[in-house]
């Protein structure tokens, strides 16, 4: 279908990548990953024609159709949501406007020609669809969270973010053979995910996407096309397949390179050794032209591992914080009605439902942001919240650099350990010496995320968290709340983010809540359970609607007992961690003290104190060891 053969592409003095192959074949599912900036948007704009490579060349089959949804910058205005949507079909719709014309000639002056020609566009527009060309511009606009009423919407009256689902549903109705989205999933919300992943999954076509979203990747891809370094690899399966491939063949390269290394350092041995005798000298020649010809290993960067922990935040109450009838309206629009939530200590509440249903506007009246115009809001014994809006990031000064913005906003004990808790958000390097200005989206929302959670608090609202950011740094996240011993309210449209963390959902719609146990999977197995499936339309072979009897009501409540262990299990590894943490440190500082006294001249000049410093220092060396060696296994030891 699509073939890229040695393809290059340059910026300024830069090669974003060179020597490129891909074969892309109808039916394909194929997830593009990679770091940031390693080139996967750029990829996407030369496969749909937007920008040309520097080298190389692209084959394309005969008739393929391509479909390029970027991540941002379109607009449309000047019709209905509707008529704009439904213009995706433009195709069908003028064959329909030909067959409305050709009928009411022919009831003018039937003719045999005319005749024929109806008869051929009819049986067209009848296998493409066309009859039910309204009801699928309806099921499409319903599944991307259009209500009814906005299909008549003029759609200037749209803000950006569904500017992207307009831009999405049409580019959907129009079905390519070649489906190219750049972050699909950046402005919908779980139940449109839910509706995209499953509509993706029954798509006729090749789909190429880069998403930050680990489930819809899970779900929807079936090859996973990495870039780094300038180079492309493929592995088969979705993207927990390529996490596991990847390091299996990262480990065999590690141990490539660890043999190719030795290689090199006994061949440059040999010609250190014998450089300058005349009688070696065509031996030696031969083993630098080896050395020459060798092609280096070269490993990819080493994935970075969480390392920040959260100060050990105090003890609240049992109940940590209650809405009892609150409401909460904006003019004549009543977004909350009479809510009644009870917050428990050590629970981690997703908020989840469509954009609008109410989840901000909840999660303001939770941290006090904004009164109820009914009913109140109790704090708990103790309570100490930290509490992370969406647009938390414009808090930050633009003209200050992310290490001055973060140790202004570091409480004093914490200053010394700044530049570590940056380094476990991926700020490293020079990146602590940019201006917030220079940041991106996503790195700004890093740095407030940091700096909120400098300080120890028992319940932390997130409204958001995960917006902006990419695999590694939702990782980075979702390591850190893991490990978090106090209370949690958040809203996140990350499926694989809301899985791993909530113990309750709570869902938000109609002015009203309805609360769930368990994660976002158990939440849609009981939906299902009671025959509903108005949150999504629920895929059978992911989520499959089962009878509401004893048994299956039994399997959701088993799963949530197992999920609550292994909830406590990662909680005791945390807690080891830790430990294993203060002990390396501990005596890494015994160690660097031993070592300083080793170095003075009255101790190696006293043979029966050398004997005991030296004693003492290879008892540290091989404690430390042992605690490295520890700590190694509990980062391996992946909650299930």
């Amino acid at each position: 279908m699509l073939h890229l053969n040695d393809l290059r592409k340059e910026f300024a003095d830069r090669v974003l990548f060179s020597g490129v192959n891909l074969h892309i074949r109808p039916g394909d599912r194929i997830g593009l990953c990679g770091d940031n900036g390693s080139g996967k948007t750029t990829l996407l704009k030369i496969l749909a024609g937007r920008i040309e490579p520097d080298g190389g060349r692209i084959s394309c089959a005969r008739g393929t159709t391509f479909g390029y949804l970027p991540q941002d910058g379109l607009t449309h205005a000047g019709r209905t949501l509707f008529e704009e949507v439904r213009s995706g079909l433009d195709e069908l719709v003028a064959i329909e406007k030909e067959l409305s014309e050709l009928q009411r000639r022919l009831e003018t002056e039937p003719d045999e020609e005319l005749l024929q020609r109806y008869a051929e566009l009819e049986e067209f527009f009848a296998r493409r669809g066309g009859y039910a060309m309204e009801a699928e511009v309806g099921r499409v606009l319903r599944g991307l969270g259009f209500a009814e009423a906005d299909w008549q919407r003029p759609c200037e009256t749209f803000s950006g973010g569904w500017q992207m689902r307009i831009a999405l549903a049409r580019l959907l109705l129009r079905r390519p053979n070649l489906l190219l989205l750049d972050e699909p999933t950046n402005h919908l919300d779980l139940p449109a995910r839910d509706w995209l992943e499953s509509y993706l999954q029954g798509y006729p076509h090749a789909v190429v996407l880069v998403s930050h979203d680990r489930f819809f990747l899970d779900q929807v891809v079936g090859r996973i096309v990495e870039l780094w370094n300038g180079g492309l690899s493929e592995y088969p399966g979705n993207y927990s397949a390529y996490l596991r491939l990847r390091e299996e063949r990262i480990e065999a390269l590690r141990e490539a390179k660890r043999r190719q290394d030795e290689e090199i350092a006994r061949i440059e041995a040999f010609i250190n050794r014998f450089r300058y005798q005349a009688n070696k000298a065509s031996l030696v020649q031969s083993r630098i032209r080896q050395l020459e010809k060798m092609e280096r290993i070269v490993l990819p960067p080493q994935r970075k591992r969480i390392a920040f922990r959260f100060p050990e935040p105090p003890k609240s109450g049992r109940e940590v914080l209650v809405l009892e009838g609150a409401s909460q309206v904006y003019g004549d629009l009543r977004v909350l009605d009479g809510i009644d939530l009870r917050v428990e200590r050590g629970e981690r509440i997703a908020l989840v439902g469509p954009n609008g249903a109410g989840k901000s506007t909840l999660m303001r009246l939770l941290a006090g942001v904004e009164a109820p115009a009914a009913g109140r809001r109790v704090e708990g014994h103790n309570l100490v919240m930290a509490y992370f809006a969406q647009d938390q990031a414009k808090v930050l000064d633009p003209q200050k650099t992310v290490l001055q913005q973060m140790t202004e906003a570091a409480p004093f004990s914490m200053v010394p350990r700044v530049r570590d808790i940056l380094g476990s958000f991926l700020f490293s390097g020079d990146d602590v010496d940019k201006p917030v200005r220079v940041l991106s989206g996503g790195e700004r929302n890093r740095l407030a995320l940091a700096i909120l959670l400098l300080r120890p608090a028992n319940l932390l609202l997130l409204d958001e968290p995960t917006n902006h950011l990419d695999l590694a740094s939702k990782e980075v996240l979702l390591e850190a709340l893991r490990g978090y011993r106090g209370t949690m309210v958040f809203v996140s449209h990350d499926r694989y983010f809301v899985d791993a963390l909530a113990t309750r959902v709570v869902a938000v719609g109609g002015g009203g809540i309805e609360s769930w146990p368990g994660n976002y999977s158990d939440f849609l197995a009981a939906k299902a359970a009671r025959g509903e499936t108005g949150h999504s339309e629920l895929r059978v072979e992911q989520k499959t609607a089962v009878s509401a009897d004893r048994k299956d009501r039994e399997a959701i409540r088993r799963e949530h007992a197992r999920r609550k262990a292994a909830q406590r299990a990662e909680q005791r590894r945390q807690r080891e961690l830790g430990q294993v943490e203060a002990e390396i440190e501990s005596r890494e500082t015994e160690l660097a003290a031993l070592e300083e006294e080793m170095a003075r001249p009255e101790s190696y000049q006293d043979p029966q104190r050398w004997k005991e410093l030296s004693g003492r220092h290879e008892e540290l060396k091989d404690a430390i060891d042992r605690l490295y060696r520890r700590w190694e296994e509990l980062q391996l030891e992946v909650p299930a």
